[in-house]
């Protein structure tokens, strides 16, 4: 007997969660060439770095609706959750469809247990050379990390999701939408802030069958644009 799996217990949870099945999704039809999935990301990318009530154009595209269920398990979200959930999902799909432009393989890769964190600071952190500390690089983290609100800190993002993408890195964009969430609380720039080191420090070179891509990006220019 299959077990069904448990629903997200906390806001947070729930903007991983949802934000991981959307990009899965529109990732699948991207890779398989789907237009009605190209066209999205086409569409995402113009808000990567804007205040999601600025893109009139994504309101009907990005399906939130997970956010209003009710169910035994799933209580309602307070209008504060439910705007500062919202900006996360928005601000994280965007990054993510910035971050796939013209990649032939997937740039959201989910953190599993067992294996490398795939979250923004041990991303970062392979920006690097092995043992050494690119100091350009980490700036370009630490500046956003002192980003005043989260349009600041998706618009400082864009330039390391560029790097990110160049060098074939993907990232848990799942984790991230959870942390863009946590961002916007009191006390949550610090705590994600912290999240970031730690995956930064943590993170060391793996086995080539663990962190190798058996299947090497190829360049495509179906959305070069």
């Amino acid at each position: 007997m299959t077990t069904a799996a448990a629903p997200p217990t906390t806001t947070r949870a729930r903007v991983a969660e949802l934000t991981a099945v959307l990009i899965t999704r529109w990732q699948e039809g991207y890779l398989n060439d789907r237009p009605g999935d190209v066209a999205a990301l086409a569409r995402l990318r113009r808000g990567a770095g804007r205040d999601a009530g600025d893109v009139p154009d994504l309101w009907g595209l990005v399906d939130t609706g997970a956010l209003h269920t009710r169910t035994d398990s799933l209580r309602p979200l307070s209008e504060q959750e439910l705007v500062r959930a919202e900006n996360a999902v928005y601000a994280a799909l965007t990054l993510w469809a910035l971050h796939q432009q013209s990649r032939g393989t997937r740039m959201h890769r989910p953190s599993r247990q067992g294996r490398q964190s795939a979250g923004l600071g041990a991303a970062v952190r392979r920006l690097m050379p092995a043992g050494g500390i690119d100091e350009a690089v980490r700036k370009r983290l630490v500046r956003a990390g002192t980003a005043p609100d989260l349009v600041g800190l998706a618009q400082r993002l864009r330039d390391i999701v560029v790097l990110l993408r160049r060098a074939d890195i993907p990232l848990d964009y799942g984790l991230l939408a959870g942390q863009f969430y946590a961002w916007q609380w009191p006390d949550g720039p610090s705590a994600v802030r912290r999240e970031w080191g730690r995956s930064f420090h943590a993170w060391q070179p793996a086995a080539p069958s663990e962190d190798t891509n058996p299947n090497p990006t190829t360049d495509t220019d179906k959305d070069a644009s």
